[in-house]
């Protein structure tokens, strides 16, 4: 048999590696119901996260304004803290609707 079929024929590392992780753990499908819960959390927490930017960004212009470097930094580290609470709260709901527990 010829080396270029011979390859042919052979799945790749990846292919069976997907294929082993279907095995332990299939995917889910979802219904249309938790799409479209999925993607009204998706849009609620895009939504929150903006507008604590938006709110926080405006404090940190005035500090900077002021001079206030250290009121600046603290409200840096609080928009990364607040993004991240959100988005770990976002995927913690998300995680219920798949599971069907929402």
């Amino acid at each position: 048999m010829p080396l270029w079929l011979r390859n042919a024929s052979m799945k790749s590392a990846y292919e069976l590696a997907m294929e082993r992780l279907n095995k332990e753990n299939p995917i889910a499908q979802l219904s249309d119901e938790q799409k479209a819960k999925l993607g009204e959390l998706d849009s609620k927490y895009a939504a929150k996260i903006a507008e604590k930017e938006i709110f926080l960004k405006g404090e940190m212009d005035k500090a900077l304004q002021s001079g206030d470097m250290e009121v600046y930094d603290s409200l840096n580290r609080q928009i990364a803290t607040e993004r991240k609470a959100l988005e770990t709260e976002r995927e913690e709901k998300k995680e219920r609707v798949r599971d069907g527990k929402e």
